[in-house]
Order: structure tokens, then sequence, then C-alpha cells
């Protein structure tokens, strides 16, 4: 799974995917916590991504212009923010609109029966 970072595995791991996975997934429940539309996810996860790929290449001495291994920090803080927005939009419905809505997974709602 060399592909997927220049610098190994372990760092991969715990820089893209723990730190800055983790700092995404703050991010996306940031930004459903203020009504933010899920289309600006698209534009801080890109900027994170870079900030990602400047740590790699400064700490560990990455590919800093990599478009290919740009797009896998991407993708995984994407992710990540994704869930983050979710699951602080799913409370924010069943909480805020608690007569109109209940929580069916850590992810979803419906509407209230009758």
């Amino acid at each position: 799974m060399s592909w997927l970072s220049d610098d190994g595995m372990r760092v991969f791991i715990v820089l893209t995917v723990i730190i800055g996975g983790g700092a995404a997934f703050l991010a996306g429940r940031g930004l459903a916590r203020s009504w933010t539309p899920f289309s600006r996810v698209f534009f801080y996860m890109a900027l994170l991504a870079g900030a990602i790929r400047f740590f790699h290449y400064a700490l560990f001495n990455g590919a800093l212009l990599s478009p290919y291994y740009y797009l896998v920090t991407y993708a995984v803080l994407l992710a990540a923010a994704s869930l983050g927005y979710r699951s602080m939009r799913t409370t924010q419905m069943v909480t805020q609109y608690r007569w109109l809505y209940q929580r069916t997974g850590p992810f979803t709602w419906r509407p209230r029966q009758g």
C-alpha cells in the first residue's frame, strides 16, 4: 500500500488519517453547526489537504506538488469531513426539530409518524 503515500504507510496513517482526518471531521462538524451548505466542505478540505501535503513535505521530505498524493489526501479528508458534517446535521435536525424528525441512525433521520 505504498501507493497511498510517498513517505511510508505509518506516516500516511498518522499524519493524513489520524491528524488530518480528525481535523477534517471537526471542521465538518463546525461547518454543519453554523448551518453552512455542504458545498463549502469541498473548498475547506482542499485547503486542509494542501496543509497536510505541506507537512508531508516539510517533516518527512515527501513530494510537495504531486497531484496524485494531493488527491489521495483530499479524498481521505473529504470522507472524514463528510462524516462529521452529516453526524452534526443529524443531531441538529433531531434536537432542534424534535417534533418533526426522529433519528434512525448516526447519519440519518426521518419524519415522525403521526
